[in-house]
Formats: structure tokens, sequence, C-alpha cells
């Protein structure tokens, strides 16, 4: 198989925390398969980003400019990417299931005339063939399945926090510069303005404090946003999440949950409230590095991948908690 390309997305110029995921996935998948990993940087003038994604020690950065790349045009940076796997004829090609990921990996995909597996969990090399086993959510987040896909490259997009980010090497990555071969026809879309979202970012929280059904009333959640704003004194950035049902009665907005069909999160503490332990959210938390349960029922899912767990009712224990931190203080 040839080597393994990613695309590298970047955020206020610096390079996303997603593609040093993938770095990570790429770089352990091209260990297995005996080939090699390498970055693609795409745009205009991207030499500063080329240079500090070459400190993570892969193979190669591929530094594709072109001054139509300027920005980003899902069009051209479709051709873009187009023209460069008929150079290089890579095995697999990864993109963060982003906004960018999103955009540009079906079009490549259908211009490539190979099939692309969207919002993967976890990926594997299947022995037999060497094709890629891709693990997403199906139904609705109800169920997972394991997908194998013929075609090449393999391509899929993966959620962010499945792999561990990738940190720097002593050995830089060699990078090539190129200039793919595309004209303005690549332009299908006109750019007229960019306004800025302003979104929960639950996966860079320190320490996630989630409330599930068991949460009588909406007002309730305002226990647990005492106990997070208690919590960032002594713990940094600490956030208020949920799961699914919340989110469904309209109490939280949808970049609140935690779970298959929301987010996943791996933070230092996850403090589950009411959260009985559907399969469906403990695939979203169970990386957290401690997990501490809440609940009146005893037998729920969630104290079974608890590190601690706590029978009581929330409405006595959170307050409580709350007093305690303060006095600490």
């Amino acid at each position: 198989m040839s080597e393994i390309l990613l695309l590298v997305e970047s955020k206020d110029g610096a390079l996303d925390k997603k593609s040093l995921e993938l770095m990570r996935g790429a770089g352990e998948l091209a260990k297995e398969l005996g080939v090699g990993a390498a970055a693609v940087v795409v745009g205009d003038q991207v030499g500063p980003l080329a240079e500090e994604a070459a400190a993570f020690g892969l193979q190669k950065v591929y530094r594709l400019e072109h001054p139509l790349l300027k920005g980003f045009d899902s069009g051209a940076w479709a051709a873009a990417l187009q023209w460069l796997c008929g150079q290089l004829n890579p095995g697999m090609f990864l993109f963060s299931h982003s906004f960018v990921g999103k955009e540009v990996a079906p079009r490549l995909a259908y211009r490539l005339d190979t099939e692309l597996t969207t919002d993967c969990l976890a990926l594997k090399i299947d022995p037999a063939d060497g094709l890629l086993i891709r693990t997403k959510p199906i139904y609705g987040g109800n169920a997972i399945a394991d997908l194998k896909c013929a075609g090449v490259p393999q391509m899929v997009t993966m959620r962010k926090n499945c792999f561990e980010p990738m940190e720097q090497q002593s050995t830089r990555s060699e990078i090539v510069g190129m200039s793919p071969a595309i004209d303005e026809s690549a332009l299908k879309v006109k750019l007229l303005k960019t306004v800025s979202e302003e979104v929960v970012e639950l996966d860079k929280a320190n320490v996630v404090v989630a409330g599930g059904r068991g949460i009588e009333d909406k007002e309730d959640f305002a226990m647990l946003e005492a106990l997070a704003s208690a919590m960032c004194k002594t713990h940094g950035n600490v956030m208020v999440g949920c799961s699914r049902p919340v989110v469904d009665k309209a109490w939280m907005s949808a970049d609140r949950q935690v779970g298959l069909t929301g987010t996943i999160v791996s933070p230092d503490t996850y403090i589950a409230i009411g959260i009985s332990g559907a399969i469906q959210h403990l695939v979203g938390m169970i990386r957290s590095k401690k997990i501490v349960a809440i609940n009146t029922d005893k037998g729920c899912n969630m104290f079974k991948v608890a590190d601690y767990g706590v029978v009581a009712d929330y409405r006595e224990l959170v307050p409580a908690l709350v007093k305690k931190l303060e006095e600490q203080s």
C-alpha cells in the first residue's frame, strides 16, 4: 500500500488539535502497514503552518500552495487534492469530521471514484486484506457498526477525540512544496461574508459536569452550574454538559450533549449526575481519566464504569459539595 495522507486544518493560523489527533491515527496505521504517513497543508503562503506540522515527526508534509487556495473554497480544495492524489496515489486519506472535512471529503471521494465513510469513531486494519475497518454510529446513534469498503484511496472522516493528539518529535518531517494544476473553473461558490459562531467546546474542558434524565427540572441545572463554578477555582476549565434526553426536552443546546450523537470528550474528570449510562452516552465519555457517578439507582450502568460512585439524591448532594468547595477556597 502507498502512503497514508491526512488533511491538516488550522485555527487562527495555528495547527488545529483535530489535525494532531489525525497525525496520531495516521501514524499508527502507517506503522502497522509498514508505509509512510504524510500531512497535507493546503492554502496560499502556508509555509509557517507546514513548518509547524513538520515538528510532529510524520514522514512528509506536502505543502500544497496556489493563489486560488487562499481562504477556503471546497471546490478549489477538492480539485487541488484530486491533483495531489493523481501524483501520489495514496492508499488512505484521513479527514476530520469538521466543516472542512465534511465539505471536501465527499467531493474528493466522488472525483476519485472511491468510497467515503463519515463520522468514524475508530479505525483498524483487517489483517486478511489490509483494508480499513471503520467503526461508526448508525441508526441515529442507536447502534455502532463496523464497515469495510473497497476503493483506493480508503477515505474516512474522524470525530474529534478519537485519537490522542500527537506530541512534537525530535525528528522533523520533510516538507515537499507542490503547486497544483487548477484554474478558476474549480471555484463554484463565491464567499460573501464570514460570520463567527460561538459554540460550547466541551472537548476542551478539564472537567465536565453532566446531567441526564434523572435531573427532574430544568431549573435544577443551576445546581450543576454552581458546582462547575465552584470547581473552576481549583480545576480550571469546567463546563456543564448533558445526555441526549436533556437536549430532546430543549433544556440545553445540542452543543452541550455528550455521546454518539453529541460530542466525544476525554476530560480529567467527568461527573455524571442522574445519567443511567446507556451505551450511546458511554461511548462519548468513557475515555475520561476519572469518572464520578451520582445516581439514586445503584444498579445503573454508569456505576459499572465509574471510578467513584455515590448513591444519593443530587438535590441533597450537589449543594453540599458546592458548600464544601466554597469553604475550602
